[in-house]
């Protein structure tokens, strides 16, 4: 090669600018036709001398850009060239359209074996399994290839058992072949029938090569089985394989979903070849692990991050409760590194938005969407659902449901659950109906929904039919009933629910029990519930302040304070009440008592002032949820400051008559703040949303939306 010739191959491999290409190309003494193409000048054909030996080659390296080509050889009359015709066939039948490759494929006279595989490959790659089928049946020969394509495309489509028949049925076989079909086996979840196949493979006279490796350490990763992993481990350093990055990458997977993660630091640690994959795949380690700050640690310390590195993390802190920070690491790939995100991110970021109820934001992601025409899968969709259920907007979520051109038992889940929240138990079987009429079969989590809305809606009798229809009901949904029977106020057959139970009932169940003793001042039965949550989870702090609330609403205080001393002793630290709004794409939160808040002299001042107006209306501040047998006054002062109040002083405040205010809460709302939040709709003739964790509360003309049923 001529030393212009290697300066044009630097050019165009460090993508120098075009001019410089241009240039050496333009003082080139000869030039041939692959020459002239990959320069991007077609033009330039006219002046040199075609070589039909070149063809082949230019159409293979131009990829998807090969399109033109096939007119230059029309022209030149090189298609009556088998090498020249097959390069073309493949090129349709790998990039489109199809059609072309059919009609090529239809007018040879002399096809060969090359030209039969394309064809195959081309249907299995337009998703045709029936016609691939048909050209495998009626093909005059077949040889490793065609035996090869035929298996990959079968597994590629979840056809597993035809795969493994006409994988036995292949005279000779390829190390390809038998990695078309273990990475089947792994991609549907099959890891024994992978690690059966492969051990079939070790015994054969084909030698696995890396990418089968690769396979296998993937399905013994999806097994998270260490001791198969040191097998597997102890068999790949006997066979000598050389460890390139790949290997190593899924044996550090390996080794982490194997709950070895001090194994797959070492590796990583001593890897010096590592790239984004290496990088993301010990993120995801120490994020499955809960170790989020050291994922965070290792994210940082990443020079190269791609999509996939921000969406690691950014669904870390999602799936670990860290919204806040999901979102605001959001913002910080999309507005600080200008790295475009895709679907896997929207889908996260929009859930995070729910879980924090803040619409504002979660329409811009949405608007987001829409603009840079980001393509939804049903997951998307789903998100989506959940996003608008979660954040109080039931008929935005409606309305995305209803134009799903697809659904699935996630989809009715996610309406479901928002229904429940809302306690509209009517719809949620309207719904339950429409499901099943669909074809679609409700879950476990479907019946948890369901219960769950019947119980806010205090429908019993709807509850035991549901009930009824659970082939194998789970603790869950007898939790459920537990919860239905409470709130109804038939406690003593709620117990003796607990007793027929068959399966061990777990925390929520005696929650529940817990919650309808405080609601009806059942004494007795809390002290039982509570009895038996205290070994269950000690360290639960609401448990000991739902029983100190069945005792201060009975002014038992000696009891009150027994359970104060308990948790002192226990190092069992109280959960802060907090409730935050979303004003100008920023979250406000509050604690109970708040001193920090930049506005707090006005809020106080707001509800000092609805205090007043109140009282003239005959309003009396219910002090039964004061934990401490202080003087009235102080238990007044106490109530006044809880976070929610606060909250929505500060939606008075800053939001505009008519936009409705959204409050979370992390907690239960107390039966103060209902009533006081029910009078302050009225009194501002504004609606107020609060979203607490059980349920949502819709105040508007002094009523609330769970007509005092929570």
């Amino acid at each position: 090669m001529s030393n212009l010739n290697k300066h044009a191959k630097l050019c165009e491999r460090f993508r120098a600018a075009s001019r410089h290409a241009q240039h050496l190309f333009a003082t080139m003494p000869q030039r041939t036709t692959a020459q002239a193409y990959e320069r991007g000048n077609a033009v330039q054909l006219s002046g040199s001398s075609p070589d039909a030996s070149a063809f082949p080659q230019l159409i293979k390296s131009l990829g998807c850009h090969a399109v033109t080509v096939h007119a230059h050889v029309l022209k030149l009359g090189f298609m009556s060239d088998r090498y020249i015709r097959n390069a073309v066939l493949c090129y349709y039948a790998k990039y489109g359209p199809f059609l072309c490759a059919l009609s090529l494929f239809d007018e040879m006279s002399d096809r060969g074996i090359v030209d039969w595989n394309s064809m195959l490959s081309g249907f299995w790659k337009w998703s045709s399994k029936e016609d691939a089928c048909k050209v495998f049946d009626e093909m005059p020969e077949r040889n490793v290839v065609s035996w090869t394509v035929m298996v990959s495309g079968l597994a590629r489509a979840g056809e597993l058992e035809e795969a493994r028949r006409v994988f036995e049925l292949m005279p000779e076989r390829s190390v390809v072949s038998w990695n078309a079909v273990l990475s089947g086996y792994v991609k549907n979840g099959l890891p024994d029938e992978c690690l059966f196949l492969f051990n079939k493979m070790m015994n054969s006279s084909v030698r696995p090569n890396e990418t089968s490796w690769v396979t296998v350490i993937s399905a013994c990763a999806s097994k998270g089985d260490l001791q198969l992993a040191r097998t597997l481990v102890q068999q790949l350093e006997e066979s000598q394989v050389n460890l390139n990055f790949y290997v190593k990458t899924a044996l550090i997977d390996m080794y982490a979903k194997c709950g070895c993660l001090e194994k797959a630091s070492e590796m990583f640690a001593t890897m010096k070849d590592r790239n984004s994959v290496t990088w993301n795949t010990m993120i995801s380690a120490y994020i499955r692990e809960g170790d989020i700050q050291t994922a965070r640690k290792l994210f940082n310390r990443m020079h190269a991050k791609d999509v996939i590195s921000w969406n690691t993390m950014i669904s870390g802190y999602v799936q670990h409760g860290q919204w806040t920070r999901a979102i605001e690491l959001f913002k910080e790939m999309w507005l600080l590194n200008n790295m475009k995100p895709d679907e896997f991110t929207m889908s996260s970021v929009i859930a995070a938005c729910g879980h924090l109820g803040i619409l504002e934001f979660g329409r811009s992601v949405v608007d987001y969407i829409a603009e840079n025409r980001i393509p939804l899968s049903l997951s998307g969709y789903n998100s989506l659902i959940f996003f608008y259920s979660r954040c109080g907007s039931l008929e935005e979520g409606k309305k995305i449901f209803e134009e799903m051109p697809k659904r699935d038992v996630f989809s009715y889940n996610s309406l479901i659950s928002g229904l429940a929240a809302n306690g509209n138990g009517y719809e949620v079987l309207k719904l339950l109906k429409k499901m099943k009429n669909d074809g679609i079969e409700p879950d476990a989590i479907t019946y948890i929904g369901i219960l769950t809305a019947l119980s806010h809606s205090g429908q019993l009798d709807e509850g035991f039919r549901v009930f009824a229809m659970i082939k194998t009901p789970t603790v869950d949904h007898y939790a459920c009933m537990v919860d239905l029977l409470g709130r109804a106020g038939r406690l003593d057959e709620a117990r003796s629910l607990i007793s027929e139970m068959s399966v061990k009932p777990h925390s929520g169940v005696f929650g529940a029990l817990l919650n309808a003793s405080r609601i009806h001042k059942r004494v007795d039965l809390g002290e039982f519930a509570a009895k038996e949550l205290f070994e269950l989870e000690p360290e639960n702090s609401g448990n000991y302040i739902l029983l100190s609330n069945i005792y201060a609403s009975n002014r038992r205080w000696k009891e009150v304070e027994k359970l104060r001393k308990m948790m002192r002793e226990r190092g069992v630290l109280k959960t802060v009440g907090s409730s935050w709004l979303e004003f100008r794409g920023k979250i406000h939160r509050f604690v109970s008592g708040d001193q920090s808040h930049y506005r707090l002299d006005d809020i106080y001042k707001v509800l000092e002032d609805l205090g007043k107006r109140m009282r003239t209306m005959g309003y009396i501040a219910d002090r039964s949820c004061v934990l401490r047998d202080v003087e009235d006054e102080e238990k007044e002062e106490m109530v006044r400051a809880h976070s929610e109040k606060l909250a929505v002083g500060f939606g008075l405040l800053v939001l505009e008559g008519g936009t409705v205010i959204r409050v979370v809460k992390n907690l239960r709302i107390c039966e103060d703040c209902h009533v006081f939040i029910k009078m302050v709709s009225k009194l501002e003739k504004r609606v107020i949303m609060v979203r607490d964790n059980n349920r949502f509360h819709s105040f508007k003309d002094g009523k609330c939306s769970c007509n005092d049923y929570w």
